[in-house]
């Protein structure tokens, strides 16, 4: 059957950070097809709450909000002081999304991206006891603007903490607050998950978005995912929210070394946004 969804594009595939130069994006993104464009906070201070919502209404866009999260920005460290700065930004996200009109926050707000080490049992434990408090904290500064968190897996390569949807819900049963949701990223589930077909019906109803590209970070459907997969997941669980596309472009540096991609994925990443929402329409619709 076909997939109600919406469908969505990162700015990452073109810019970094974003800033009011990305709204000259928009027009493009919806002339491309899309619903929704995935707007990354890197830096809050950046982004103009009114100019953005206004650059979304004239293009008939809505947004969703993803979070960023560097080394400064990790609520398993031993400093509180790190749990501080992450508690800050996080805030700054709920002004941003709440003033979108948008109803979650999403990304892996559990550590920073990259902490991925060999550590003991008891050391997991600490940091996972870390986690799940602080993470308390950041839902109940969620609920103030009405809002859910959305959190994500990584590969193993990226954190150390959360890498299977199995580990993603036992983390949330143990946060156990209600603002407490999962975002599941294709590119994370196609290197981790034995059955990314069981793992969105694991996530159930507590999914709240999507984020899909190839195994290789490439268009989606030009690579080795099981398309088939994910269909009958999603259609397991009756989802209804955004799927949207998720990569990077090689231009910007810090970026493109933060994520490892060297080179180009595809000639162009206007044609990557293009051909995969044509790919992307056409699955969801079979």
């Amino acid at each position: 059957m076909a997939l109600e969804v919406k469908f969505g594009v990162s700015t990452w595939l073109w810019t970094s950070p974003f800033s009011k130069e990305a709204l000259s994006l928009l027009p493009k993104i919806k002339e491309f097809g899309y619903d929704v464009v995935e707007i990354p906070v890197e830096d809050p201070a950046l982004i103009k709450i009114n100019e953005v919502k206004q650059a979304l209404t004239d293009n008939g866009l809505e947004a969703v909000i993803c979070g960023a999260f560097g080394t400064s920005r990790d609520l398993t460290n031993e400093d509180p002081s790190f749990h501080k700065t992450s508690f800050d930004y996080l805030d700054s996200c709920f002004e941003i999304a709440a003033g979108l009109g948008t109803k979650f926050v999403a990304g892996p707000m559990y550590s920073a991206v990259g902490k991925a080490r060999l550590i003991s049992a008891e050391q997991k434990k600490v940091e996972w006891d870390r986690a799940v408090s602080n993470l308390r904290i950041v839902c109940q500064n969620a609920r103030k603007s009405g809002l859910d968190i959305a959190l994500e897996t990584l590969n193993r390569f990226e954190t150390d903490l959360i890498n299977t949807c199995e580990e993603l819900m036992q983390l949330i049963a143990d946060i156990n607050e209600p603002e407490a949701k999962v975002i599941l990223d294709g590119f994370h589930m196609n290197i981790e998950e034995p059955d990314v077909e069981a793992a969105i019906r694991r996530a159930g109803d507590k999914l709240i978005h999507l984020q899909v590209s190839e195994n290789y970070r490439g268009t989606p459907g030009t690579g080795q995912t099981r398309w088939d997969a994910y269909k009958r997941g999603l259609e397991a669980i009756n989802y209804k929210g955004v799927i949207s596309i998720e990569s990077f472009t090689p231009e910007v540096k810090e970026l493109a070394g933060a994520v490892c991609i060297w080179k180009p994925l595809v000639p162009s990443q206007d044609g990557f946004a293009k051909e995969g929402l044509q790919f992307l329409k056409k699955w969801a619709a079979e």
